[in-house]
């Protein structure tokens, strides 16, 4: 199978000094390839070093052909036009001057062989659930989702050899993630895709664990590969338990012959305090018995050492990736207690919230919905980032925001100076309070120093949970979270008394989001809307969306 991607000898360091790579030697070839590992491990890392975005300390990256790059936080300029979006304004331009007449020999050599440019770009947009999107609208009119589909359209207009997509179903609901899927399954040349979605890596040839800066290759889709992992921790669990089991042996053993050299040698002393030999013959017995106490003494230390070796490893093999715990006692809200109301909202873009809808605590509450319904722009309104159109937005209780775009961090500040910008007051027991947010690669720096926090050096999930410790610190008593989690490997959003989360519409029968007590999904049915128990043990509420 010929290689598409190699990488020979690759080693990368941040700014800080923390060792991503060190010597990697991985190849890539034909067919699609998820490429999986706990937050932190060094994906994205390694996807942007193969695009070239990042450069190597040492080490080589060979990619045969054109590559193509779609990076997990996609950021777009509002003010471009969806044809400068997908890179085909200048020949567009150029076709529609031929169109009128211009036979102008620069607009031939800007259209080249792509004489169905246009053709194209409106066929790719259509496959992938934007067929709705005009060429001439501006990236500003579009949700998140279809931003990062706009990206991906653009990416396969180019036809590259490469596709390289990193976490490509984040903000996409359950509609567009089908789309994606579609083009995913239909792509002919080499893909490396990282991501977190279950039903995205089922679909891929081969998975690539990435795991303290080494790869381990697994063939098959992602099920293939928990099953095999399944198998390897298994036996890694029983090797565990054998080799505690050895130490444990070992250390009775050396405690035995400890106890039985104590013994000689309380023997030995009363036979030199007696005299009942000739004092030379009592020496060299002494001598003896000292270097045969040495030499046993030193060989049951060494099984002890062994032994304790064996375990370590055995240990090490059994995987013990983080899981994200976040209390939050100090934020409780007394049952009952009204946290949030919204009464006649008319929102910009025009969706709206037709009558009252409270929040009380303790509560979870999910809104979901498509692309583009319209989640984003009321949860920024709950805010108070944006103003309504008309009605009323009450906060009760302190309120806070975790956004989609983890761009609210000061990246020349550190993780504590970020946090103390929200809440002066968490001085002392501010390290107490991030000490769950396990933040690869953020370290948790005081006010007397620690390295700074950037979007260049910091893991997106590590990131994230930087932000979580930021909102976490303020002590609020009702949050509302956009997309989250989208770079974890498990919830940690699960906690909070007054929350509302807002996740693209998964479109399942069981909730969209678990962990949450109600689910409020904002859809495009023109009028008020309905309630009724579309899944077992929640409360879906459809409010109306944009027209």
């Amino acid at each position: 199978m010929p290689t598409s991607i190699t990488v020979t000898s690759l080693a990368f360091t941040w700014p800080d000094g923390t060792p991503v790579f060190e010597g990697l030697d991985v190849a890539f070839g034909p067919g699609r390839t998820g490429l999986v590992g706990v937050n932190g491990s060094g994906k994205s890392t390694l996807l942007k070093l193969i695009a070239g975005e990042l450069a190597p300390a040492d080490g080589t990256v060979r990619v045969a052909g054109e590559v193509g790059y779609l990076p997990q936080n996609v950021t777009l300029d509002t003010t471009l036009r969806v044809d400068e979006a997908l890179g085909i304004a200048g020949k567009r331009a150029a076709l529609h001057a031929i169109e009128a007449g211009d036979v102008s020999e620069a607009h031939f050599e800007t259209v080249g062989d792509d004489w169905d440019v246009e053709e194209r770009a409106l066929a790719t947009l259509g496959e992938l659930g934007l067929g709705h999107v005009e060429l001439d609208r501006t990236i500003g009119e579009v949700s998140g989702g279809e931003s990062v589909l706009l990206r991906l359209a653009a990416l396969l207009l180019r036809r590259p050899d490469v596709l390289l997509l990193d976490e490509p179903t984040n903000n996409l609901d359950l509609y567009a993630r089908r789309r994606l899927y579609g083009a995913v399954e239909s792509w002919p040349g080499v893909m490396v895709v990282v991501s977190h979605d279950r039903e995205l890596l089922d679909l891929v040839d081969q998975i690539a664990d990435l795991r303290s800066g080494e790869i381990t290759w697994y063939g098959g889709n992602y099920s293939a590969y928990e099953e095999a992992l399944a198998i390897e921790q298994e036996a890694a669990e029983r090797m565990v338990r054998v080799a505690e089991s050895d130490f444990r042996k070992q250390k009775r053993e050396l405690a035995d012959a400890q106890m039985k050299l104590a013994r000689r040698k309380r023997y030995g002393q009363k036979m030199w305090d007696q005299k009942r030999e000739p004092k030379i013959v009592m020496g060299a017995r002494k001598r003896a018995a000292q270097e045969s106490a040495g030499k046993h003494r030193i060989m049951h230390e060494e099984k002890l050492a062994e032994a304790r070796e064996r375990l370590d490893e055995a240990v090490d093999a059994v995987r013990d990736d983080d899981e994200i715990r976040v209390d939050l006692p100090y934020t409780a809200v007394p049952p009952g207690r009204n946290v949030l109301t919204l009464m006649d909202l008319r929102l910009r873009y025009g969706a709206r919230v037709d009558g009252g809808f409270d929040l009380r605590g303790p509560e979870r509450v999910a809104l979901i919905g498509r692309n583009g319904a319209g989640k984003t722009t009321l949860l920024r309104t709950i805010s108070g980032e944006l103003a309504p159109e008309s009605g009323e937005v009450t906060a009760h209780v302190p309120l806070r925001f975790l956004p989609q775009r983890l761009d609210v961090l000061d990246g020349e500040l550190t993780v504590a100076e970020n946090v103390a910008r929200f809440a002066p007051g968490a001085t002392n027991d501010r390290s107490a309070r991030l000490g769950p947010l396990p933040c690869s690669g953020v370290p948790r720096a005081t006010e007397n120093g620690g390295r700074r926090v950037s979007g260049g050096r910091t893991r997106p999930g590590a990131r994230g949970r930087a932000d979580a410790g930021r909102a976490r610190a303020t002590a609020a008593h009702a949050g509302r979270t956009d997309q989250q989690p989208r770079h974890g490997e498990r919830a940690a959003a699960d906690h909070g008394p007054g929350v509302v989360r807002g996740g693209a519409d998964r479109g399942q029968s069981r909730p969209a989001v678990p962990g949450v007590d109600r689910h409020h999904a904002l859809a495009a049915d023109g009028g008020r809307g309905t309630e009724g128990n579309h899944a077992r043990g929640c409360r879906v509420s459809r409010l109306a969306s944009m027209a």
